[in-house]
Parts: structure tokens; sequence; C-alpha cells
């Protein structure tokens, strides 16, 4: 009989599993981005070349989550988890070997869509074993799991660059895929049975999708939550060109400066769950997303008028990922509220909103760039912009429905 897991039987190491899970993306991208450098002289292309390979990468984790959460809900959350990690694995492991910079392009692709089961999965089982007063302050325990990969992961990753090459960090990826795989296998429990009863039929899976993004609860915490992280993605893949060539910091110092902006995401996702101790989910992000919109517009307007420093930057990012600490935990918590038999779906859903917008911010990084910092600025002011909106339109019109019952 397949065993159930709940919230009171290894509640510590359920977390660190699944916080371990959530950071497998972040984790394969933060190890390799000072190898890009390396990657474009081995491959003899630019370094905006080499950034296809994140894109790539994002589009993939993008479209496998939509693959991954109609299996969740019929065939229960630990088969398809180990599925995705024996993808992970091999795609790793192809992504060392690459010949070249179009074929590590398309692994990176592959790796993300195995990879990705361990960002769909862990949102799902919250949802299956807490509820909502529990589910923000899980998701921010996550948080620190997951924020510890952007402070340790560029640090190694720049070391084994360094003193070895950049195909050692797809054999580190390998590891942490085998690693993870041993984990789920013998130690995870299930937290959702297989339910014979969902139809893995396109025209079904179409309407569960369609039914779920039409709720008016999760289209306006999902599409808020997905536009204002998009700026996080859009740092991702033009720090490399702005803080190793703009201000000549090289593979060390960019991995240390990565971790300390990390830094602050995991800081406040702690505090976040200070704060939900005296308010709700909805009341913190009525005040982070609004601070996020204020700092990416400074950011944007310093640039235009070219008087950041790498003191101003690496200052207004910091406070604009302090922010996301508290936005991220409870949007997410709040946009997957009016799910439980689709759980696995929305989380999929949700997801994939994530990595579109993220997919998108950091391709028009690299389609605007022009050597200075201002893509990256303008489309973290842009896209925060665009969170803010939805967030103001879609919580209006949850308010003129709750009128409506009453």
């Amino acid at each position: 009989m397949t065993k159930v897991l709940t919230p009171q039987v290894n509640r510590s190491v359920l977390i660190l599993i699944l916080g371990v899970l959530s950071a497998i993306g972040p984790f394969s991208i933060d190890t390799y981005l000072a190898g890009f450098p390396k990657i474009a002289a081995d491959f003899d292309v630019t370094i905006d070349v080499v950034s296809y390979s994140l894109s790539s990468f994002f589009i993939g984790i993008s479209v496998g989550q939509m693959l991954y959460g109609p299996l969740l809900d019929r065939f229960g959350r630990k088969g398809p988890l180990l599925i995705g990690l024996v993808i992970y694995l091999l795609a790793s492991l192809g992504c060392a070997f690459a010949p070249s910079i179009e074929i590590l392009i398309g692994l990176r692709f592959v790796q993300a869509v195995g990879g990705c089961v361990g960002m769909v999965a862990p949102r799902a089982i919250v949802r299956d074993l807490f509820p909502l007063h529990e589910s923000a302050k899980i998701f921010s325990m996550l948080i620190l799991i997951l924020g510890v990969s952007p402070i340790i992961a560029p640090t190694v990753g720049s070391y084994m660059i360094t003193h070895l090459d950049w195909h050692s960090v797809f054999f580190l990826q390998a590891g942490l895929g085998i690693s993870l795989f041993l984990a789920v296998y013998f130690i995870l429990g299930e937290s959702k049975g297989a339910d014979p009863e969902i139809s893995l039929r396109p025209k079904h899976i179409t309407k569960t999708f369609w039914g779920i993004f039409t709720n008016i609860q999760f289209f306006t915490y999902a599409f808020a939550g997905s536009l204002v992280a998009a700026g996080v993605y859009a740092y991702v893949s033009g720090s490399p060109l702005i803080f190793m060539e703009i201000h000549g910091l090289n593979e060390k110092q960019y991995g240390w400066l990565f971790g300390f902006l990390a830094g602050g995401l995991i800081l406040s996702s702690q505090l976040n769950n200070l704060a939900l101790r005296k308010f709700n989910s909805e009341q913190i992000i009525k005040v982070a997303i609004p601070l996020q919109v204020s700092f990416g517009a400074i950011m944007c307007f310093m640039s235009i008028l070219e008087i950041h420093s790498l003191f101003s930057i690496v200052t207004l990012l910091f406070l604009f990922f302090s922010c996301q600490g508290f936005s991220f935990p409870n949007s997410s918590a709040l946009s997957l509220v009016p799910f439980s038999k689709e759980a696995g779906s929305a989380s999929a859903l949700m997801g994939a909103l994530q990595m579109g917008f993220g997919a998108l911010s950091s391709a028009l990084v690299g389609v605007f760039a022009d050597g200075t910092d201002l893509p990256m600025t303008t489309i973290i002011a842009v896209f925060a912009l665009a969170g803010f909106v939805i967030f103001v339109i879609g919580r209006t019109i949850i308010k003129k429905n709750e009128a409506k019952l009453l």
C-alpha cells in the first residue's frame, strides 16, 4: 500500500526534500552562469549566443510543467517525480559532453523538462498536506532552502569553472539528480494517491487548465506574482554582462555578489513568516508589490540617466529581491486556494506562467542588449508594473464578486 505523508510525520525532512527539489531549477542556472565567457570561447560564439541556453532552459521549464500537472493529478506525486529526475540526470550528462552550442541549447531544454517536476510537485504536495494559513509559511520555508542555491551555487560553480572547466558544472548537476532520485525513492511518501477518474485526454486536460486559468482568484495572484518575479529572471540573464563585463568583476567576485543579492530574498522570506503572525497574505502583497514597482522604476530611471554605479544597482536589486521574499510565497499560496483535486494542474499552470514570463524577460534582455544595463532595468520595471496592474484589477473584480454573494 502506498505510504501517505501527513503534516505531522517527518515534517522537517519533508520540507528539506521539497526545498531541494524546488531548487533544482535555480541550481541548474546559477552554477553555470559564471562559465558563460568560457563556454562562448570554447564554441567560438558570443556571450549573447550562450545566453540562449538560458532562455531554452526557461522555455523547457514552462512547457514541462504543463505536462507534469495532469500526470501528478492522475498518477500521484511520486511516480512522475522519479521519471522527471531520471530525464534531468541523463540530460545533465549530455550537457557535459555537448559538442556544439546548438546541442547544448537543445539539451538544456530537455534538462529543464525533466527537472521542472521538482518545481511542480512540491507546490502540489504543500497544497495536499497543509491548509491556507500554513501554506504561505511552508512556501517561505521552502524559499529559505531555495535561497541557499543562489548563495552556494554561483560560488561553487565559479570555483569549479576556474579550477576545472565548465563541463564539471554539469557533472555536479547530474550528481544532484542522483541524490534527489534516491531521496524521493527511499524517503518521500505519497501525499496523494492515483486518481483513475482524472482523464489524460487532450480535451479533458485543456478543459481543466482553462477552468483553472479563468478562475479569477488564480488569475489575479498567479499572473501578478509571475509578472513581478520575471524581473528576477531578467536579472539572471543580464547580470553576467553587467557585472563581469561592464563593472569588471571576475568569476569569483560575481559568485559572491550573486549570493549576497540572494541573501535579501532569504532574509525577507523568513521575515514573511513573522509578518504572517500579524497580517494575512493579501495585506502583505498589497505592500510588497508596489515597493517592487518603485524600486524597478528608480533602477530604470537611473539607467536612462546613465548614473548607475556598482553600489547603486546592487542596492536597488537587493531591495527588489527582498520584496520578492514577501510577494512570491503569498501570491503562490493565494493562487492555489480554490483547488484541491486539481492542485497538480494548478501548480503546473502557475509554474508555467512564472517560467513563461521568466523566459520572455530573459530573452528580451538578450534581444535588446546594447552593452548597457538599461535593457535589464527597463524589463524589470515594466514587468513589475504589469504585475501591479493585474493585481489591482483582479482584486477589484474579486471584491465585487464577494459583494454580490452577501
